[in-house]
């Protein structure tokens, strides 16, 4: 995830990961919570924990390439092995820290100023070079245009509510995950609207990059490694994104974990991660803290195309269906294809959409811009409230997990509120679902298998879903469940067709779609599917549900 520094609005610029107060506190409050279920009546003791720690990245060291980060590990674990056996109680308690110290080291990030000016300054150039094509010509001819991401990046949505927000307390940017550029775009957004530091979770194998890596660690991202599997891990993960929280600092994560593989929006988030701006409000209130308030703000962002379409809907289709999914042969020239992505960039005129929703607090109720929580019927209400047990704030966690369910459905239903259709989502979902609707075939790997270069359908019967299913999102659309975009409001199939073909085949090697004639003709089956997947979800009478609920995570 990317989240760029930027001259706050308001406040000075926190130090994220580089502030020492971090590590110190979520240590011990990790090592707190250890000892404390440690000393209930049958409570695991403190040495079994560490323990599990050792084996769990014994486990994970051997199955990972060596290098610098894992031999160093792999050092420190076996001082940790040799002497856990002989410790007394005492040094158990030193050795948990140590070890709780350990990832804590691993995870923090480090905001550093000079760096940040660096990349904002270098940032909308690379971003504007790869949006048109890096075409160096047409960026030396009119460098103040070609460098224009205005023109390439809409920001929409309630954009000036969450600015307001971030004066009133600390908001957690919480966007959906189609593609890699989503950190990119999303860290140009922040910097654009003038916003203060966002702080961000980065996959370890980003920060392997020695280069991307480097820039990453300094401007304020913290690693996550999806490799550990340690309870311990996990808590101390969380416990630094609460604690960053409750020192005023703005985050942003991608609640659905990694990129959507399968092209639909997020419909199972990670609710762990969620659950920190709970937690962090909660610490806020007992400290009596001025600006208490935690705010999560649902962001979507729609692309016309994913560049990595091709892979994800392999991987989906791969890790869902097993047996069932037969890979096709892989016949491309790897040259070729880079030669074919190139020109098809250059060639597209991208629109990027980057939407935000309205805010939530941590219970899932919708936020004012002035920071009022509002009830089901628009009412304001107080939302320490929902945190008080006798009149006094508590920590209920049977309670709280029911709290952050609630904000992670209402945050999947403000993503499929602002998804934006484009023409080349509603072309491949209509054309799908004739294919479908013609086949009568159940198992989405058997269909997939049939759908070749000889299945066709007329321009005309094309035509008539695109209608049929644009009158259903123009219905949908009335009713604030979706958004249409360019090409899509107000307009006919007669119209949309010929803009999302052009669009669909502007990059990909074999388009999803291809026209012969008065004929359109399957190009990649695999892409068909992926980009008709992004109006999932809605359970439109013309494209009945495909995916299994939750299978976007």
């Amino acid at each position: 995830m990317l989240g760029f520094p930027s001259r706050a609005t308001s406040g000075t610029t926190l130090p994220i990961g580089g502030d020492p107060r971090l590590a110190e506190e979520v240590t011990e409050r990790v090592a707190a919570r250890v000892l404390a279920r440690a000393a209930r009546p049958r409570g695991r003791p403190v040495e079994e924990v560490v323990n599990e720690t050792l084996y769990d990245e014994r486990l994970r060291l051997s199955r990972v390439p060596e290098t610098d980060r894992t031999r160093a590990d792999a050092a420190f674990y076996a001082e940790i092995r040799r002497e856990l056996p002989h410790a007394s109680e005492a040094r158990h308690r030193t050795l948990l820290r140590a070890v709780i110290r350990h990832y804590i080291d691993e995870i923090a990030g480090h905001f550093d100023q000079r760096v940040y000016e660096v990349a904002t300054r270098a940032l909308p150039v690379g971003l504007a070079g790869l949006l048109h094509g890096l075409d160096p010509v047409r960026i030396l001819e009119a460098p103040r245009e070609a460098l224009r991401l205005d023109e390439h990046v809409v920001l929409e949505g309630d954009v000036d509510a969450m600015c307001a927000l971030t004066r009133r307390g600390v908001v957690l940017l919480a966007p959906t995950h189609s593609s890699n550029l989503d950190s990119p775009i999303l860290g140009w957004a922040i910097h654009r609207l003038g916003l203060p530091p966002f702080a961000y979770g980065a996959g370890l194998n980003l920060l392997a990059n020695p280069v991307v890596g480097l820039f990453l660690l300094y401007l304020g991202a913290y690693t996550i490694d999806r490799q550990k599997t340690d309870p311990l891990y996990r808590d101390a993960l969380k416990e630094y994104a609460t604690v960053a929280i409750e020192l005023g600092q703005h985050e942003l994560f991608f609640p659905g974990g990694t990129r959507s593989h399968s092209g639909a929006i997020e419909t199972h988030l990670k609710k762990g991660l969620l659950g920190c701006a709970l937690e962090a409000f909660r610490s806020n209130l007992l400290a009596k803290k001025a600006a208490p308030r935690v705010f999560i703000v649902p962001c979507t962002l729609t692309y016309p195309l994913v560049l990595e379409a091709s892979s994800l809907a392999h991987g989906y289709l791969e890790s869902e269906g097993r047996e069932r999914y037969i890979q096709p042969p892989d016949e491309s020239d790897r040259i070729r294809r880079w030669l074919d992505f190139l020109r098809g960039i250059t060639a597209l005129d991208l629109r990027i959409h980057v939407r935000f929703g309205q805010a939530l607090d941590p219970m899932g109720n919708r936020v004012t811009p002035d920071g009022t929580s509002l009830d089901p019927r628009g009412r304001p209400l107080d939302p320490g409230r929902y945190l008080l047990s006798d009149g006094v704030v508590t920590d209920d966690p049977a309670r709280d997990a029911e709290y952050t369910r609630t904000l992670a459905r209402r945050l999947v239903a403000s993503y499929l509120a602002e998804n934006v259709a484009l023409p080349g989502h509603v072309l491949a979902a209509a054309f799908f679902e004739l294919l479908r609707k013609r086949a009568a075939q159940p198992d989405l790997y058997r269909l997939l298998r049939s759908l070749d270069s000889d299945t066709c359908a007329t321009l005309a019967e094309v035509e008539a879903a695109v209608d049929t299913l644009l009158g259903e999102l123009s219905a949908i659309a009335a009713e604030g469940r979706i958004q249409l975009g360019p090409g899509v409001h107000d307009t006919t199939a007669r119209a949309l067709v010929p803009a999302a073909l052009r669009a669909l085949s502007a990059y990909h090697p074999t388009p999803p779609i291809v026209q012969r004639g008065l004929r359109l003709a399957v190009g990649d089956a695999n892409l068909l599917f992926f980009y008709r997947n992004r109006l999932e979800g809605y359970d439109l009478p013309s494209m009945p549900r495909l995916l299994p609920r939750g299978a976007t995570e």
